[in-house]
């Protein structure tokens, strides 16, 4: 990899709307607060998303049961993995690298809106 800023248009566009929520709701509620407060404000700022879209897990060429559901893919290409916890843990990362795997996209953003006094955002590019 290059080194080179991927998406950096659109990803300032999400960070955009998660600043404001973050802004107005401040910290201390649950995730799927902020989740429909993100829904909004992307569609607010005309940010093309799907929110808790279902992606098939495959285990040896057989598909699961179970189904991973990332809280957003914007511009069909950053999957938006929202918490809403005192602090990130190891475990939050790789879920969104198991969502970057799953999807074949290569951005991902972490949003911790547990954190004070401000939204914590974790990049990771696959």
């Amino acid at each position: 990899m290059s080194g080179e800023l991927i998406y950096p248009d659109e990803s300032f566009a999400i960070r955009g709307a998660i600043f404001e929520v973050y802004r107005v709701m401040g910290c201390g509620f649950l995730e799927t607060v902020y989740q429909e407060c993100l829904e909004k404000e992307f569609a607010f700022r005309g940010i093309p998303f799907v929110s808790q879209k279902e992606l098939k897990i495959w285990y040896k060429d057989e598909e699961l049961k179970q189904r991973y559901k990332p809280d957003f893919i914007c511009f069909d290409r950053i999957v938006v993995e929202l918490k809403a916890v005192s602090g990130l843990l190891p475990e939050h990362q790789a879920q969104l690298m198991n969502y970057l795997e799953a999807t074949k996209l290569r951005l991902g953003l972490l949003v911790n809106f547990g954190h004070y006094p401000m939204v914590e955002i974790v990049r990771r590019v696959l």
